[in-house]
């Protein structure tokens, strides 16, 4: 067998961007992402306590799996501005109309006992 099959390969550790932490056992503050016709797509949801946000996409939300790359997104230039979580929360909400594919619902900000309630809002129809 070729040495180079067998040999070590050498690691070098990169830096990544910024993220914030993408899971919390705290309580969770999330709004709505809603289309045009307004049908909620999913959820943003952050906790500050942890540094955590995050993007939860719903299963009946018709186009949602995709619009979520632009939430991703969102949250991943927030976390490299030095924003909160509750910070990027805001900002985007301010930034998305209804113009947009999809914004925030201002008036759907909740809070959740947990991360996991609001992925259970996301498997409802």
């Amino acid at each position: 067998m070729p040495p180079r099959l067998t040999e070590s390969l050498p690691w070098e550790e990169a830096d990544s961007p910024p993220r914030y932490d993408r899971t919390t056992d705290k309580p969770v503050r999330y709004a709505d992402v809603v289309d045009r016709a307004g049908t909620v797509l999913g959820y943003v949801w952050v906790n500050d306590e942890d540094d955590a946000a995050g993007w939860q996409y719903r299963r009946a939300g018709g186009d949602a799996f995709n619009m979520g790359a632009l939430w991703a997104a969102e949250l991943h230039e927030a976390k490299a501005q030095g924003l909160t979580p509750s910070a990027a929360l805001a900002k985007m909400t301010r930034e998305y109309g209804p113009e947009d594919p999809s914004r925030i619902d201002p008036g759907s900000l909740a809070e959740a006992p947990s991360l996991q309630a609001v992925k259970g809002l996301a498997t409802k129809s």
